[in-house]
């Protein structure tokens, strides 16, 4: 049977059963180490499929950066150190140094630390990050609990659709679409988040196979039913500009389209952050799937 007949995440259950690892599941793999929480996560972009050759060396290396980062929020953490792996063709060296500027940068931002990794020749430009972070309690998929709210960082599907406008191959772009592009190509990791998560969130994961297609993650592994309030999802001006051009529905991108790298966590509705982007999107309830305005829905990326 092919991977594509299975699907990525058909994929990953039968690893976890070769491997006997329940632990598998979440954005981090926590280890307690001496008495610390210690949260694990490795991601990699691959040339044509998560980025186009004409974006920006420095943007992709922010972006190899910010969706470790990503994951280590979503668990309640904060990151310390990385590990870059880098494949590629035999290209100009300037490209190589200017995506590590874009490392660096994301580094100071983010408060991390590049410690070592690797390089390989490969067809394809690879860049691989594993990252290292740290919590005082981990916040996993599998908290969510009956009778909580379900909230959203930012807004939503605004990356997918900076994504269709890169290939459009223009030469020009209006403000909003330099937004939307900007959204897809340098996207941050939600770090104003973590003290809040920490405290509060009973479950959480960030939102990058798009809002269905996470939020089912979530649902699956808490064993309990979401239900999302369509007109709630938050959606910026800058994709209903985009969406009105195009005689297009920009409730379709908020809810499968990926990348967006918010987050998508639950709580009681009284603990509530007014200082905090967050939105009350839906409840959890008893049962088992996704469900808007009553039907079960689904949806989102896949690398197969």
């Amino acid at each position: 049977m092919r991977i594509s007949e299975i699907g990525e995440f058909g994929l990953i259950e039968r690893l976890k059963d070769i491997l006997r690892a329940e632990e598998i599941g979440d954005d981090c793999a926590v280890v307690t180490f001496d008495q610390k929480h210690l949260l694990l996560t490795t991601d990699a972009l691959v040339e044509d499929i998560h980025f186009l050759e004409k974006i920006a060396p420095e943007a992709l290396g922010w972006k190899a950066v910010s969706v470790n980062v990503s994951d280590i929020v979503s668990c309640g953490g904060s990151p310390l150190y990385l590990l870059v792996s880098l494949i590629i063709p035999d290209i100009d060296s300037r490209w190589v140094e200017r995506l590590y500027e874009g490392i660096r940068k994301a580094c100071e931002f983010y408060n991390c630390t590049v410690v070592g990794g690797n390089i390989s020749r490969g067809e394809k430009k690879t860049i691989d990050v594993f990252a290292l972070g740290r919590t005082a309690k981990p916040v996993l998929r599998s908290g969510a609990k009956p009778g909580e709210t379900l909230f959203v960082s930012g807004t939503l599907g605004d990356s997918r659709a900076g994504l269709e406008l890169l290939r459009e191959e223009r030469k020009d772009y209006r403000s909003f679409e330099l937004k939307l592009i900007e959204r897809h190509t340098r996207p941050s990791a939600r770090v104003d988040y973590i003290k809040h998560l920490e405290k509060y969130a009973s479950s959480c994961i960030d939102i990058s196979d798009g809002l269905l297609q996470d939020a089912g993650h979530l649902a699956r592994m808490s064993g309990i039913a979401l239900e999302i309030d369509p007109k709630a999802i938050p959606i910026s001006e800058e994709l209903k500009a985009f969406c009105e051009d195009r005689g297009r529905d920009p409730l379709e991108y908020a809810l499968r389209g990926g990348e967006d790298y918010q987050l998508l966590f639950t709580h009681p509705r009284k603990d509530q952050n007014p200082f905090l982007d967050m939105t009350p999107i839906g409840e959890v309830r008893e049962g088992k799937g996704v469900f808007v305005e009553g039907r079960e829905a689904e949806g989102g990326f896949s690398h197969f």
